[in-house]
């Protein structure tokens, strides 16, 4: 298929027709870095991506050596190019590129990061350089270690974060983002690790991995609380290198333009395509499930007794939309997502499909918990590489003072904001894309997002401000606050009329002080009961992942996956795979 041919074959899948073969996509993907639009000179991964296809040899290794001769710089972000571009070379590159190439690991010496994606990358790219490099001293390595001390401390702390992620989640979890840097690390043990053990643990974690996405998209567009995610890409969803993930791995929704970064580091290494039981798991949205998780924070340096909490997650999804949450709290400092609606749309691009609030909390009490720079210079040091941390408006952030309750696709999440906070209100978010908005006289508001119908009660007076980009931002400056959401599909109902007459009919009670209160009857047709400060539910049994598609317990270091009488059961202590029907 020519590449042109092959372009119309995308645009027809990204209209719900057959998507592409995965090779098919996979080698879109590597075209796109291997020969990009334009005229700029090669970067690390157009050099990568040229290798991978046999092309251009002696220009990759001119380039390479004009890179490196500028001074290395971006640390483990650095890493991970320069080691695909070491194991892609496979005898093409000249004896100077790559000589360059593996004097760079003596004379730069790159930071280890502070994020658990910065040290997944750190440590894969040295232990596959380690395996690469035997034999050789400390004086060759910018650790000062030897070939063999740095593949062990390497080997160490990949193997420690395999069996802290399968048995108590990640700590980076289900970032739309971050998820590329995680996927493309096993993506490099599963196809350059030469010890059994590595690879096999590896191509484990890419199912575990892949799983963890796949109950939680929509469409490709992954949904539910999130780790991190940026300003633009938290209401334009697809606007995340998941989307590119989606698209490769199942075929699902459309890819960047061009794909991310992280995508094409993933298919450059293993191009590991999942079994068929997890592209059904991703794909299969005709029935509503609901999906529960446990991840856990980020490590905590002050303030808590325990370098990591417990994080619960609620994911429901239907093939109209998805409604998730955590349960509120800062469970990862500046870019935490805790809660929104997403609703499916037939080309996301530009378009705002999701609804949620928040409490824009600025502290430095948040960034001494999670950072260990010193405080004088602390939101000065975030402000610079995340506006938005300490703005009024922003809308990424959790706070201490939000809590979530959620069952099934309605939410209740309640606000006590200490009077001396830096800004007492909260923020709410009502896309550009929403249809058919109303503020009905009884205090709802109703919109639709697609073919999702959403009801929202505001606790508290509030005010519109415009967004930048498009869209209204709900401002309510009180301190005792909260928000009931109720969502149900367009076609439970004739209209929108029948839908409020629906929520109208609902019983609904609530209260501000001494602590907000609501106990409401949803229309799924429970009782549902919260109090600010009192857990509303029992989360001592709270499992890993929990749903109709797949299943862990905690400190289980297994995983099951299911898909109708399909089973896919992986052991991290055995390191076995085993399929069942």
């Amino acid at each position: 298929m020519t590449r042109l041919a092959f372009l119309c074959a995308l645009l027809c899948s990204s209209g719900h027709a057959q998507a592409p073969a995965f090779g098919q996509r996979v080698q879109f993907v590597i075209d796109a870095y291997a020969h990009p639009k334009g005229s700029g000179a090669l970067g690390y991964a157009n050099i990568a991506a040229r290798l991978r296809l046999h092309e251009d040899a002696g220009l990759c290794s001119r380039r390479l050596q004009e890179l490196l001769a500028a001074g290395p710089t971006g640390d483990m972000f650095w890493m991970f190019p320069i080691t695909a571009i070491a194991y892609l070379d496979q005898g093409q590159l000249s004896d100077s590129a790559r000589q360059a190439l593996r004097s760079s690991f003596k004379t730069y010496m790159p930071y280890r990061g502070d994020t658990e994606n910065h040290w997944l990358l750190y440590y894969t790219s040295l232990y596959l350089m380690a395996q690469m490099w035997p034999d050789q001293d400390g004086e060759q390595w910018y650790t000062g270690k030897s070939s063999a001390e740095n593949f062990r401390e390497a080997e160490g702390w990949i193997n420690s974060w395999v069996k802290l992620t399968t048995t108590r989640g990640q700590g980076e979890y289900d970032s739309p983002h971050y998820m590329g840097l995680y996927f493309l690390s096993m993506s490099y043990l599963a196809e350059w690790a030469k010890d059994p053990a590595m690879k096999k643990r590896a191509v484990m974690m890419l199912d575990y991995l892949i799983a963890d996405y796949a109950a939680e998209s929509l469409d490709g567009i992954y949904v539910g609380a999130h780790s991190r995610v940026y300003d633009v890409p938290v209401v334009e969803k697809w606007l995340n290198p998941a989307s590119d993930f989606g698209w490769v791995l199942f075929g699902s929704g459309r890819p960047l333009d061009p794909p991310d970064g992280y995508i094409i580091f993933y298919v450059l290494a293993s191009a590991y395509e999942p079994p068929e039981i997890l592209r059904r798991i991703a794909t299969d949205r005709e029935h509503p499930y609901t999906h529960y998780e446990r991840k856990r924070t980020r490590n905590r340096w002050r303030f808590f007794d325990e370098l990591h909490g417990p994080v619960y997650k609620t994911t429901y999804v239907r093939k109209e939309y998805a409604v998730g949450s955590d349960q509120g709290g800062t469970l990862q400092p500046i870019q935490e997502h805790s809660w929104d609606v997403t609703w499916k749309v037939p080309d996301p691009r530009g378009v705002h499909n999701t609804f949620f609030t928040l409490h824009p909390y600025s502290s430095l009490r948040e960034l001494q918990t999670y950072f260990t720079f010193p405080p004088d210079q602390g939101i000065a040091e975030v402000v610079s590489s995340k506006k938005s941390y300490d703005s009024p408006d922003k809308l990424v952030g959790g706070s201490p003072f939000e809590q979530i309750f959620q069952d099934q696709d309605t939410v209740i999440v309640l606000y006590d904001i200490p009077p001396e906070t830096r800004f007492p209100h909260i923020n709410g978010f009502f896309s550009k894309d929403l249809a058919e908005v109303r503020e009905d006289p009884s205090g709802w508001i109703f919109a639709r997002g697609g073919d999702a119908l959403i009801a929202c009660r505001p606790l508290q007076p509030y005010s519109w401000r415009p967004i930048d980009g498009g869209g209204r931002r709900l401002f309510s400056p009180y301190l005792k606050n909260g928000m009931v959401v109720q969502v149900a599909a367009r076609s439970e109902y004739p209209d929108m009329d029948g839908f409020r007459r629906a929520i109208l009919a609902l019983p609904l009670e609530f209260r501000l002080t001494p602590l907000p209160w609501v106990r409401l009857r949803s229309l799924r047709g429970k009782w549902l009961t919260f109090t600010y400060g009192q857990p509303p539910r029992d989360y001592a049994h709270w499992p890993l992942f929990g749903g109709p598609f797949v299943e862990a317990a905690v400190d289980s270091e297994q995983l099951m996956l299911k898909y109708g009488k399909m089973r896919r059961v992986l052991d991290f202590r055995k390191l076995t795979v085993t399929d069942t029907r």
